[in-house]
């Protein structure tokens, strides 16, 4: 008897089940479908990302609907439009011995009165990204006044990529007698604000432990010098060689950057971001599942909703500003029982994240050394063997044997074997026999060496702006890392003052900051950055070449981020949305208000725009306006 029939499922979607090939339900399955179908009930499911969630909630709703009212009766919110698509295909599947049961996908890029229309001709499921919806409600072109069933599938993700507002304002165009079920991976506190807002005593489904990680999935983690992860990245590759994997970057930009990379290193690769047409994403996506494509590179965003099995490796090229998203990262492999591996590629200054995101996820990462260039040659030599092995051989080839063995005749069956191995084997021999160690990086955790004698530890800089040019700490964060071109989390401990402030970087970054901020034009003001000894106290400042520039007595100051106050409400800096930043400030600012110590020479040059792109949903970005980089003179 197949399990599915023990859930209390009708004929047609039993029929279905066994056209699909399912046999057993999942655990979210098991324990969400009975109490759906038992009960009229509100309902907050919480279970990871491809543990079959769209089946959970899909056949209930299906068995609910009544298939001869042609109105509109249930609406499906998902974060993207890939989502959207693929939970209307499986709805569809699960309801072909449903006549006259109709399901509409309602998504952005795709003509909305097209959309409008098929609705119009009766959908009695609609299957919606937040935005399109509201957009088609303001229109009224769409009317779910009197709906029964409203299913949030991945709300922790819809609200985090900031969708709260639209689902406030389409929650709040549904009857409030209406059935809300709640699926999502976490529980952070927007989602349990929704569930308060809009459900009623629901019933609770919980998979695992709450906001924990699949137990299909182990985690690594491996520690690097920041200018050595696309090397990395590139071995761990290399280390195996089966890998069929998503590689998440934080932005478009980097996304691009390093499947262009990859590309031109020989790797079957491609990028998925948002700056892609609809088609070009189809396109990719095709080709990831058709396993054309080895390594996909994609931000959180666009990633969202990919549904593809056999995902080996989810690699964490850069880790996610918002440490709840690495759940949903890791959660794209290991699916259907299978084992799947997470790797994360950090420098030291991110090893905190490791720790925060053990604790979310209730698993530990094991740490791991990027593998030698011997090491990967050994591995790459005996999948060659293997594959050489296991290689089905097509009998067309028979009538070309005699001159092929006439050719190899005066070979001995060794230096065949070698030579056939050799054509495949020598790039990686001679690629690696030039290259550096890159296993000599070990965390906190592995090294008892004292924190004083080890390379690449932290350095603080004094640096000549501060609040009085607009900044508080997390402004100032997001410029010096777009004006150095680092990552987030290269940038740490900012501190800043009124006139002044203090930041981090790990020691390997010293050349670039010394070099770069030093002389850049800030709206004709002349940025002076030098190295300081302690947290801001008194302090021995250097120049980048090393110099003693004498010094000054700071005060004393410790670094409490908001001593500097909280940025004027006038404009000035801020974090950028498309890149970049601005100054709404009059440029007549600049020199009067110089710090002691600073240069008292000025300058002024022309600045450069800069183009950079994120994924960062506007609700979570500050307001802030396409500005310009300054440029060093």
């Amino acid at each position: 008897m197949n399990k599915f029939e023990q859930l209390g499922l009708n004929e047609s979607l039993l029929l279905a089940i066994k056209d699909l090939g399912f046999e057993n339900p999942s655990e979210v399955q098991e324990k969400a479908i009975p109490v759906l179908l038992e009960q009229e009930t509100d309902l907050v499911a919480l279970a990871q990302t491809g543990t079959g969630k769209t089946a959970a909630f899909g056949f209930p709703l299906i068995q609910k609907i009544d298939a001869e009212d042609r109105s509109t009766q249930a609406l499906i919110l998902s974060p993207t439009r890939e989502l959207c698509l693929q939970i209307t295909n499986e709805i569809k599947q699960y309801s072909k011995y449903v006549k006259g049961l109709h399901t509409v996908a309602v998504y952005g890029g795709a003509s909305i009165t097209e959309q409008a229309r098929e609705v119009k001709r009766g959908a009695q499921i609609i299957v919606a990204t937040p935005g399109r919806m509201q957009d088609m409600i303001n229109r009224g072109l769409v009317n779910i006044k009197n709906i029964n069933y409203c299913i949030l599938d991945e709300a922790d993700e819809m609200l985090n990529m900031g969708f709260y507002e639209d689902i406030v304002s389409i929650l709040s165009d549904t009857p409030d007698e209406k059935r809300t079920w709640l699926f999502s991976a976490t529980m952070p506190t927007e989602v349990a604000r929704i569930a308060k807002r809009f459900m009623h005593e629901p019933a609770e489904v919980t998979v695992g432990s709450k906001n924990s990680g699949s137990k299909t999935v182990s985690h690594e983690f491996y520690v690097v010098n920041a200018r050595d992860r696309y090397e990395a990245l590139k071995r761990l590759a290399d280390a195996n060689p089966d890998i069929f994997s998503v590689v998440f970057c934080r932005t478009k930009r980097d996304t691009q950057a390093v499947a262009e990379k990859l590309i031109e290193d020989g790797y079957n690769a491609a990028a998925l971001h948002g700056d892609l047409s609809q088609a070009q994403r189809d396109g990719v996506m095709k080709s990831f599942r058709g396993r054309q494509i080895q390594m996909l590179v994609a931000t959180d965003v666009a990633a969202r909703g990919i549904d593809v099995d056999n995902i080996t490796h989810v690699v964490n090229y850069q880790l996610p500003d918002e440490i709840e998203t690495y759940n949903h990262r890791s959660g794209r492999t290991g699916r259907a029982g299978k084992l799947g591996t997470s790797i994360v590629i950090v420098t030291k200054s991110e090893l905190r994240k490791i720790s925060s995101i053990e604790r979310i996820i209730q698993q530990k990462f094991e740490e791991k050394t990027i593998p030698s260039g011997m090491e990967i040659c050994e591995i790459q030599l005996l999948h060659l063997a293997n594959k050489i092995h296991d290689t089905e051989v097509d009998h067309e080839i028979d009538s070309y044997l005699p001159a092929i063995e006439e050719v190899f005749q005066d070979l001995s069956k060794e230096e065949l074997i070698k030579r056939m191995v050799s054509v495949e084997f020598n790039r990686f021999i001679n690629y690696y026999k030039k290259k550096r160690d890159l296993s000599g990086e070990k965390s906190e955790r592995s090294s008892s060496e004292p924190r004083e004698n080890r390379a690449g530890d932290p350095v603080r800089y004094f640096v000549n702006i501060g609040a009085r040019d607009d900044f508080d700490w997390m402004q100032l964060k997001d410029f010096l890392k777009e004006t150095l071109d680092l990552g987030r989390d290269d940038v740490f401990k900012v501190d800043v003052k009124e006139g002044f402030s203090f930041f981090n970087t790990d020691g390997e970054h010293t050349d670039k900051v010394m070099s770069i901020l030093n002389g850049f034009d800030l709206n004709g003001r002349r940025i002076n950055v030098e190295i300081s000894k302690n947290d801001g106290g008194s302090s021995s400042r250097r120049d980048h070449n090393g110099r003693s520039t004498g010094g000054r007595r700071d005060g004393g100051f410790r670094g409490d981020r908001n001593s500097g106050g909280e940025r004027k409400s006038s404009g000035g800096f801020g974090p950028r949305k498309e890149g970049g930043f601005r100054s709404d400030r009059n440029s007549d600012r600049s020199s009067s208000r110089r710090e002691p110590g600073s240069s008292q020479r000025e300058e002024r040059v022309p600045r450069r725009s800069s183009e950079g792109s994120s994924d960062r949903p506007a609700s979570r970005s500050f307001d802030a306006a396409k500005t310009r980089r300054p440029r060093r003179s």
